[in-house]
C-alpha cells in the first residue's frame, strides 16, 4: 500500500563550505619541492611535522579520495578528517574535518608546495574554520588557534628543511 511521504526530510550534511577567514602558514624552504611534498603531501604523515601528534590511523589510503585520517594527539584529543582532493603532479591536497574533540566546528584545510628553482620551494598550509559553537563571538578564539597551529607546523618544516633556520 502506498503511503504519503513526509516532506520534512531532505538530503543534508554537516560538511559545508565556510564563509570565514582562510588563514595561511607559509614556509620558504631550502629543499627540492618534491622532497618537501614527500613529507607534507602524505595525508598519513602529518606526525612528521605537527608537534603533539602521537599517531595517525588511516581508513583508506594516504592518497585515496574520501580516505579518513584519525589523528591522535598526546593530550588525548582526536581529529578525524576526510581527504577531499589530491593532485600529486600539482603538489596540492585538501581535506575536511569530520569529527574532533577540540573546540572546532567545521574546518577545511589544504597543503600546497610550489617549486622555486631546483632546490627551493614554498609550502603553504591553509585552514578555514569556525568554533564548535558557531557563535561569531567565539570566532577569534578559533582564529588564534589556527594561526598558532600554522606557525608551529611551518616552524617545524623550516627546522626540518632549512637546518634549524626559522
Amino acid at each position: 500500500m502506498l503511503q504519503k511521504v513526509r516532506n520534512e526530510l531532505r538530503p543534508d550534511t554537516l560538511i559545508r563550505n565556510l564563509d570565514t577567514t582562510v588563514h595561511a602558514g607559509v614556509a620558504e624552504l631550502n629543499a627540492p619541492a618534491r622532497k618537501v611534498w614527500e613529507t607534507v603531501g602524505r595525508f598519513d604523515g602529518y606526525n612528521r611535522f605537527v608537534t603533539g601528534l602521537e599517531r595517525i590511523e588511516m581508513t583508506g589510503t594516504a592518497t585515496g579520495l574520501r580516505s579518513l585520517r584519525n589523528k591522535f594527539f598526546t593530550g588525548g584529543d582526536l581529529v578525524v578528517e576526510q581527504l577531499n582532493s589530491r593532485d600529486d603532479e600539482a603538489m596540492q591536497m585538501t581535506w575536511t574535518l569530520i569529527y574532533t574533540t577540540f573546540d572546532i566546528g567545521n574546518m577545511w584545510a589544504s597543503m600546497e608546495v610550489v617549486p622555486r628553482g631546483d632546490n627551493a620551494c614554498t609550502a603553504t598550509y591553509r585552514i578555514a574554520g569556525e568554533a564548535r559553537s558557531g557563535d561569531p563571538k567565539d570566532q577569534p578564539a578559533f582564529d588564534k588557534f589556527a594561526v598558532d597551529f600554522l606557525k608551529m607546523a611551518m616552524d617545524n618544516l623550516r627546522s626540518m628543511f632549512n637546518h634549524a633556520k626559522a
